[in-house]
């Protein structure tokens, strides 16, 4: 069903990939998780690793997920919104995201991710701390996009990348 490549061989561009057809952070396990649509990160070099850096608001139940385990995903999906619709607008809190978004999970790796994904990336947390006001020398972005509630900046280290065969 899927196949390894090299972080080296995503052959999209990666910041297409996330503004335009978004993505899934995952993290948890068998015993529970949750998954959450994102629009922003990055992926890169960072410590002499391929690394990728996903941003969570402190409110969202993903967080609590993403604190208490290793490991996290990031999966994609192509055009289909119905899933970042569901995961974008409703917490897992007070739905069962997987139900109403249909998907499967897999727990093949060290974080849970779906069998419908077409690019799965397996991330090891490295690094997660908040965004601070006082680290802003442009202003505008906290004008604009928060309301004191900063994201946390997650950085992973990328152990795995999947595609679909």
């Amino acid at each position: 069903m899927f196949k390894e490549i090299k972080a080296t061989d995503i052959s999209e561009n990666i910041i297409d990939m996330i503004s335009r057809e978004w993505m899934l952070i995952t993290a948890g396990n068998k015993s529970g998780y949750n998954m959450m649509t994102a629009s922003w990160g990055f992926m890169g070099e960072m410590w002499g690793n391929h690394c990728a850096l996903a941003v969570v608001r402190p409110q969202r139940y993903t967080m609590e997920f993403i604190e208490k385990n290793d490991y996290f995903t990031l999966s994609f999906y192509g055009d289909n919104k119905k899933i970042h619709k569901v995961c974008g607008s409703m917490s897992g809190r007070d739905v069962n995201k997987t139900e109403l978004t249909g998907l499967t999970p897999c727990f093949c790796e060290k974080a849970p991710y779906f069998c419908e994904a077409r690019l799965v990336i397996v991330c090891k947390k490295q690094y997660v701390g908040r965004l601070e006001e006082s680290g802003f020398t442009d202003k505008e972005p906290l004008a604009k996009w928060y309301n004191g509630d900063l994201h946390y900046t997650v950085i992973g280290r990328i152990e795995k990348v999947l595609v679909k065969k």
